[in-house]
């Protein structure tokens, strides 16, 4: 009985020894902070992740501004194709991004009332030929006083109506495409082309085969790439370094090494919400492989521009806005929202409400913080 009296007693005591043990780790734990824009390391985990800090320096930089955008198309560059007349759709093999050319068939369209069309032409046609004989019948027998003028004035005004009435019949056809003057009764089609308009590639279809359309809806949107433009956003206060001609090199996320020349056509005098201008940018050849939409980096070279200045690595991108983190002692870290502006030979221009030469800010393996403050918030 006294045995096991002893084994237990050491039992617990081995216990409060392993928790003692754990109880020195817990105090080197990094303290808990409110602050959801700031993180807080040891020491240990500063040194690991090769964190620095230092302070920014005011210098004038010649260097590129870094501007993001998107391929734009102008109004005058996209054609919205509809028919004159309903009809069901028999046939189309168009799918976006298919290259088209101008003349080229669409798509063809079906319906009773392009018979009835070409029905009432041809029809206007005979009547009007039948007048215009009786026409001139009259006039002969007006000449010689066999024909009241009355009649030959009915005569006339007949042959003038249904020249009238061919006419127009013979314009609305021309609006489907088909052509009046090769029509006759051996080639009454039932249906009609719906011809390209521009030289281009299709940007939608809203169409599919058997579907009934109404003149009022769009079958197909066709862009002329010919004259895409580059459109980027840029911060105010970069604006007055940018002028109308200089130069841009655009360049994809997914081919970073292929580059694209363009040039500033014009700089929009007007702010949004974010205090962000807008310039549009002209391709000096055109790439069939930019489409309207896709995501564009760019790079302008500007004039000597006076400002903070840190090193390249301190500036963080998240969510698409830029970030420096300050270091407010006692190993806490608080990310800062800036303004990022010109970079040369690793330096980069920004601006940010409260923050000075004086400033101590992390220089080095920023990613790393905010790595850190990320997964810590997913984690809670």
């Amino acid at each position: 009985m006294h045995r096991y009296l002893f084994l237990y007693v050491l039992f617990l005591a081995a216990c409060s020894s392993h928790e003692a043990s754990k109880a020195p780790a817990a105090t080197e734990a990094a303290p808990a902070t409110a602050d959801s824009n700031a993180v807080s390391l040891t020491p240990e985990q500063i040194k690991n992740a090769g964190i620095e800090t230092g302070t920014p320096s005011t210098a004038a930089v010649n260097g590129t501004l870094r501007l993001q955008g998107t391929i734009d198309v102008p109004p005058q560059s996209t054609v919205s194709v509809s028919f004159p007349l309903g009809g069901y759709l028999k046939k189309t093999d168009l799918l976006p991004g298919t290259h088209v050319r101008k003349g080229q068939v669409l798509g063809v369209l079906e319906d009773m009332q392009f018979i009835q069309l070409q029905q009432d032409y041809l029809l206007a046609k005979e009547k009007f030929s039948f007048a215009e004989t009786e026409y001139k019948r009259q006039q002969e027998l007006n000449a010689s006083k066999a024909s009241s003028d009355k009649v030959f004035q009915l005569a006339k005004a007949e042959m003038e109506s249904q020249r009238i009435a061919m006419q127009a019949l013979g314009r609305k056809l021309e609006l489907i495409g088909i052509d009046p003057t090769h029509l006759h009764a051996g080639n009454i089609s039932k249906s009609v082309n719906i011809y390209c308009p521009i030289n281009g590639f299709v940007a939608k279809v809203n169409v599919n085969i058997g579907k009934y359309t109404s003149p009022t809806d769009v079958l197909f949107e066709l862009v002329d790439p010919s004259d895409i433009h580059l459109s980027l956003t840029v911060f105010e206060k970069d604006v007055n370094q940018l002028s109308i001609g200089q130069k841009v090199i655009a360049y994809t996320n997914e081919h970073p090494d292929k580059k694209y020349e363009a040039e500033i056509l014009l700089i929009s005098k007007n702010l949004d919400a974010e205090h962000m201008a807008t310039i549009h940018c002209h391709f000096k050849q055109f790439d069939a492989s930019l489409l309207p939409g896709m995501f564009m980096n760019a790079e302008v070279v500007v004039n000597n521009v006076t400002a903070l200045t840190v090193n390249e690595a301190a500036i963080v991108r998240w969510e698409n806005k830029f970030y420096v983190f300050e270091d407010k002692g006692n190993n806490l870290f608080k990310m800062v929202p800036v303004t990022p502006g010109n970079v040369y030979e690793g330096q980069e221009q920004f601006s940010a409400p409260g923050i000075t030469e004086t400033t101590r800010l992390v220089t080095k393996n920023a990613y790393a913080l905010l790595m850190k403050m990320k997964n810590s918030a997913e984690e809670e």
